[in-house]
């Protein structure tokens, strides 16, 4: 009975607490109902005032403007270079094709396309049978036209016979001889050979084919005497010139060197309006023909100039603008461009190269807007 009774207390008294804690949340719930109309009153009223202030007074106008959080970066003044970037091929001086000096028939090629041969290895053989037989039958008729002019020397030196006798014996020999070594020049050229260390690029003939003197066989790239040639717009002739300082780059190996022009092209191809340049190429081992490289050719550059960076130029339909603070205000800067080099970009006009320049913030900000510069 005891328990009940205290049960029954306990459950009277949670029941009142309740209810008095709904009273108070209805309470509160209407005073933050009149709060907000009365600050939705008061914001309306702020903001009528704030206008016919705005309207009556030009300073307050600008002041009233959103003040943006920003970062600055300082336009610059100093040297400025520009370059033109085209890609170009390595080629060699000694790019040759080599044509057979004999005829015959094709007996052996060891050379393949892309080997790379040294001077003097053979690239093919040519078939010099009927030559070796020239050769054996003139060596027996030189012997016995060397015994006839030997005996002859003999006679002529003990004033026996006559001179025409002698003058003939030693003719035939001379003849026989000049015979022979022409024959065995010709053996010689039956077996095609590198005629300096280079790189076989094509093979033009087949084992069993017949070749006559001043038929293509192959065509043969040295490894030395190696230059750069690039085709560039016709739009940078009198730019570019002999001695010209080179950056160049080849993907390829991730090498970087420097040299210079050797030689332009006085000559526009009409199909694509550039001209020739050649570029010096000192001997690199790794640098090998026809591998790709990229020419950086300088064409421009100027001590005085006004750098800005690129990413910080907008554009609208009076021209290219930027942002400087001045005062905490940011400014709208029209200015004129000049050349462009990655990031960096040459300013001929609209700046002195002592402002103060919008960075982050830029695209947030407008002509008079009031700014916060953060602390970096």
């Amino acid at each position: 009975m005891k328990s009940l009774l205290t049960f029954a207390s306990l459950l009277l008294l949670s029941i009142g607490v309740a209810s008095c804690t709904g009273n108070d949340l209805d309470a509160k719930k209407a005073e933050l109902e009149g709060l907000k109309s009365q600050l939705s009153e008061i914001t309306t009223q702020i903001k009528a005032l704030e206008a016919e202030l705005i309207a009556a007074d030009p300073a307050f106008a600008a002041a009233a403007k959103k003040s943006l959080l920003i970062t600055t970066v300082a336009a610059t003044k100093g040297d400025f270079t520009h370059f033109v970037e085209v890609t170009g091929s390595v080629l060699s001086k000694k790019n040759v094709n080599i044509s057979a000096e004999t005829g015959g028939r094709i007996l052996d090629i060891p050379a393949i396309e892309g080997m790379r041969m040294s001077k003097g290895q053979v690239l093919a053989k040519i078939d010099s049978e009927s030559i070796q037989r020239s050769i054996e039958e003139l060596e027996n008729n030189l012997s016995l036209a060397r015994t006839v002019f030997e005996k002859q020397d003999r006679l002529w030196n003990q004033k026996i016979g006559t001179e025409i006798q002698y003058l003939e014996s030693k003719s035939r020999k001379e003849g026989l001889e000049k015979s022979l070594a022409s024959l065995r020049t010709q053996m010689a050229k039956a077996a095609v050979r590198a005629p300096f260390n280079g790189t076989v690029e094509t093979v033009r003939v087949r084992v069993g084919e017949l070749v006559q003197p001043g038929s293509q066989m192959f065509q043969f790239v040295g490894e030395s005497d190696l230059f750069i040639e690039a085709d560039i717009s016709e739009s940078y002739i009198g730019v570019l010139a002999k001695g010209d300082s080179v950056e160049i780059t080849f993907p390829s190996i991730k090498k970087t060197i420097t040299t210079k022009v050797s030689a332009t092209g006085s000559i526009i191809n009409p199909n694509n309006r550039t001209f020739k340049v050649e570029v010096f190429l000192p001997s690199l081992p790794e640098v090998k023909p026809n591998m790709i490289s990229v020419l950086k050719i300088q064409d421009y550059k100027n001590k005085e100039s006004v750098i800005v960076p690129s990413h910080l130029i907008l554009a609208d339909t009076k021209g290219d603008y930027l942002f400087a603070v001045e005062n905490g205000v940011a400014k709208k800067k029209y200015v004129k461009r000049g050349y462009t080099s990655g990031d960096q970009t040459e300013i001929v006009e609209g700046l002195t190269g002592t402002e103060v320049l919008v960075d982050k913030g830029f695209r947030e900000v407008g002509d008079n807007f009031s700014v916060n510069v953060a602390k970096q």
